[in-house]
């Protein structure tokens, strides 16, 4: 077994500057990796300590500072106490922090801490143009492909094999549980609350241990016995009943008297915590099938040294019956590099913001595996280096027709460099290009104060539009624009919040001498639909497709023999009545907030058809074709019924 280094120690609020981690050299030597623009802000937020430091150059971390959590009211005063104490000029535009709690959407809520705070209001007061905040063990389980032998401490046998799934642990005042997954020529993480899986013991000491916690509490999580806190429990169940012995002690004594081997009962304590942790990490390996390794970081386990590895962690790793001899095969390591969170943050950061002006690190990732590509996807490789902001703003059948490839090929150009989809590579491919994170939706909240309400309004409706372009059937758009030119007649039928955009359709179709109606009363819709014809078209257009109304009209112009346009939900009752639907698919929670962007995205369709009815026209015509059927006072022009519904 190698023997793990002691882990350094650094006083609260300290400054101090790390060695430098990359070969700076000149300019013209081997190795050399030119300074960022710009200072990148680096930060490690957990329950207890907050760590921070300067990245100017890739993988050289700087003015490495620890803060107390304690000492501060809030995220974003412990960020700026931070910032406050650089040197002048040292401004950081782009910024990237590990978080001990789950990150879902904007507004974040620590768990061991009574911190909360929106990331774009944060981002705003710190004055940063990006803020990327990532769950720390993301963060963590991104660092150790950066993290070599020098960064870790084999505990017991076992070799990784080449691409296999690594797991990662780390007790503290928590349990933090992540992986790694290959695809491709990167990583993807998993983002777990696997700590709060149910402990199981192994021991009838182990279940003493846990009969203990059962009286306070009802759900006994790994994570309440294989962490700070759980060590205090331990002890405590292991020496109730001596009155010769203090009742309570806190983890760092305990911990203390251990490894200084002062007290036969901190001893044990911390004995069966490794045993635990032994068990806890097997568990994790065979969930995973983590062949490539199973690491241990977090805030202890690094402290104990030579205990750890003297202790009965890697025994209980291999007890798994008939699965021991698997188990056996997988190493398992302790992270001994300091501060490796830091490592995982500028690399996800690096990600999101290109290095340098006119870089792009997709880009390179394209180059990388354009060797590896089909032929044909090499051409969509090579369309892509040639022309990324075509790509970024063009839809897949473009991108198809000028890289000279099918549809299809496109998609499996994405996918082969990891990605889901040409809408995933596209958000990842923006976010280089621009420098600022993707747009995610996030929920407006009764007690957001008004500039985060404006800005997660407008991120949310950015963010829908991008998923509706990637999403939009063109074929739909197109039958429709086809049904619209040759209609009789034109009537617009909508409900409620959707009933301006039925308006706002019937005034385009004015413009284009189109006669046409908007009815919004539901008690007129099916009357109204009863007169339909042959030759008109009724286009229903709504958020749920489900009004009991609507879906009655359209079954009453389709039995009267007109078409039925449906812009609505594409499983919709009112989808299934329709000889052409736009599907718009887009869930808002519409009992607490009207659909606000529900109804843009059925401006957009209307605007899209609209348009396309105005340019197919015939050469030397101001209107479209359908229009010159006929003129004032005599025949109809040819007429469309828009039914929109909410």
């Amino acid at each position: 077994m190698k023997a793990m280094p002691s882990s350094p120690s650094h006083a609260a609020g300290s400054v101090l500057t790390t060695p430098m981690l990359v070969a700076a050299g000149a300019p013209d030597m081997p190795g050399f990796t030119p300074p960022y623009p710009d200072p990148r802000l680096l930060a490690d937020i957990g329950a207890t300590y907050a760590r921070f430091c300067l990245e100017q150059q890739p993988g050289r971390f700087d003015y490495v500072t620890v803060l107390p959590c304690a000492d501060y009211p809030g995220f974003v005063e412990v960020v700026q106490a931070y910032l406050d104490s650089l040197p002048a000029g040292l401004k950081p535009r782009h910024a990237a922090v590990a978080i001990a709690n789950p990150i879902e959407g904007d507004w974040v809520r620590m768990t061991n801490r009574d911190w909360a705070f929106s990331i774009a209001g944060a981002q705003r007061a710190l004055g940063l143009s990006t803020l990327l905040v990532v769950n720390n063990f993301t963060a963590l389980a991104m660092s150790l492909p950066r993290l070599g032998e020098q960064g870790r401490a084999q505990v017991g046998g076992g070799e990784p094999q080449a691409n296999g799934v690594i797991g990662l642990l780390g007790p503290g005042t928590g349990l933090g549980v992540s992986g790694l997954v290959p695809v491709g020529d990167r990583w993807a993480t998993l983002a777990t609350e696997g700590g709060h899986v149910s402990f199981s013991p192994a021991d009838e000491r182990e279940l003493k241990v846990l009969q203990y916690a059962w009286r306070s509490l009802t759900h006994v999580s790994a994570e309440r016995l294989v962490s700070g806190p759980g060590i205090e429990i331990i002890y405590q169940a292991l020496t109730e009943g001596r009155s010769d012995l203090p009742a309570r002690l806190s983890t760092t004594d305990i911990v203390r008297r251990a490894i200084q081997n002062l007290c036969p009962w901190c001893v044990e304590t911390v004995e069966t915590f490794c045993n635990m942790l032994g068990t806890v990490a097997s568990n994790l390996a065979l969930t995973l099938g983590a062949t490539g390794g199973i690491y241990i970081g977090g805030g202890i386990v690094p402290r104990l040294g030579e205990f750890f590895l003297r202790s009965g962690f890697r025994q209980r790793f291999e007890a798994k019956g008939r699965f021991s001899a698997y188990v056996a095969r997988i190493p398992t390591y302790v992270l001994t590099a300091e501060n490796p969170a830091f490592h995982g943050v500028s690399s996800l950061l690096a990600e999101h913001v290109p290095a340098h002006e006119g870089g792009n690190p997709l880009m390179e990732r394209v180059r990388a595996a354009r060797p590896s590509l089909t032929p044909a996807e090499r051409r969509v490789a090579d369309f892509v280096l040639d022309n990324p902001r075509t790509v970024l703003n063009d839809p897949i059948a473009v991108i198809a027709q000028m890289a000279e490839v099918s549809q299809p090929t496109v998609i499996r150009f994405c996918r082969s460099l990891g990605f889901q989809g040409l809408a995933d590579f596209k958000l990842k491919l923006a976010s280089g290009l621009t420098g600022n994170i993707p747009v995610q939706r996030t929920q407006v909240r009764r007690q957001d104060a008004t500039p985060d309400l404006c800005a997660k309004v407008l991120d949310n409706t950015i963010s829908a539009i991008v998923q509706f372009r990637e999403s939009l059937n063109v074929e739909a758009v197109d039958q429709a624009i086809e049904l619209l030119r040759q209609a009789k007649r034109v009537e617009f039928y909508a409900m409620g919040n959707s009933a301006v955009v039925a308006l706002d359709a019937q005034h385009k179709l004015f413009r284009f001498r189109i006669p046409s109606v908007a009815h919004t009363d539901a008690s007129m819709q099916s009357m109204a639909a009863e007169l339909l014809g042959p030759q008109d078209v009724a286009v229903f257009i709504s958020s749920s497709g489900q009004p009991p109304e609507l879906v009655r009209a359209a079954t009453l112009a389709r039995d009267r023999g007109a078409a039925v346009l449906a812009i609505t939900a594409s499983k919709s009752p009112l989808a299934k009545k329709a000889t052409v639907c736009i599907p718009v698919d887009h869930n808002e929670d519409s009992a607490t907030f009207l659909a606000m962007i529900s109804r843009i995205l059925h401006l957009l369709v209307v605007d899209m058809v609209a348009v396309g009815v105005a340019v197919r026209r015939d050469t030397g015509s101001s209107v479209p074709r359908a229009a010159q059927a006929g003129s004032p006072g005599t025949d109809h022009p040819p007429g469309m019924l828009i039914s929109h519904v909410l």
